[in-house]
């Protein structure tokens, strides 16, 4: 099982636009993973706060939550994870992937995420991935503007970092 520690994981963004690249964060509310490599099951998930998005630009931000993400509404995004593949070695790093479903602006996306995983000295395990979500044509509204044109992708960096214990089977 995994557990995150939400205050030491983030969740980066980055928008290419025409004038200029847009980065900005989400805050991870929680998150636990409980997988059997064996079997190839996995269950849990991770909880991103939508509301908390921001860029650095509030007239951007506010459109990105009032006509994109429409976060009042629809104010998590969460990955459940359903399969695992691989397992995650005592020393150096692993690749782990999982697949589940998205749940983005009320609606499922089927996604598979390759972690890269790397067990700490402090006891903690860190996982990175990143993956591009099409937004525009998963739904949500292109906030481009008269001279500001932005991509119909966005670019998500993950950085969890957490504690990896074991379940004795029962």
């Amino acid at each position: 099982m995994f557990i995150l520690d939400s205050a030491k994981s983030t969740l980066e963004f980055t928008l290419g636009a025409s004038l200029h690249t847009v980065h900005g964060t989400f805050k991870v509310k929680s998150g636990e993973i409980h997988f059997d490599s064996a079997k190839g099951a996995a269950s849990g998930m991770i909880v991103v706060d939508a509301l908390s998005g921001e860029s650095g630009n509030e007239g951007r931000d506010k459109k990105m939550h009032q006509e994109v993400l429409e976060s009042p509404k629809f104010s998590e995004i969460v990955f459940i994870p359903a399969h695992v593949q691989g397992t995650v070695a005592p020393q150096g790093t692993s690749q782990v992937i999982l697949s589940g479903v998205l749940k983005l602006h009320g609606q499922d996306h089927e996604m598979t995420l390759t972690f890269n995983v790397q067990p700490e000295a402090t006891g903690q395990v860190t996982a990175t991935t990143r993956f591009s979500v099409p937004f525009v044509k998963w739904g949500l509204k292109n906030p481009s503007a008269f001279i500001l044109r932005v991509s119909d992708n966005v670019d998500v960096d993950v950085h969890a970092s957490g504690q990896l214990t074991t379940v004795p089977h029962r």
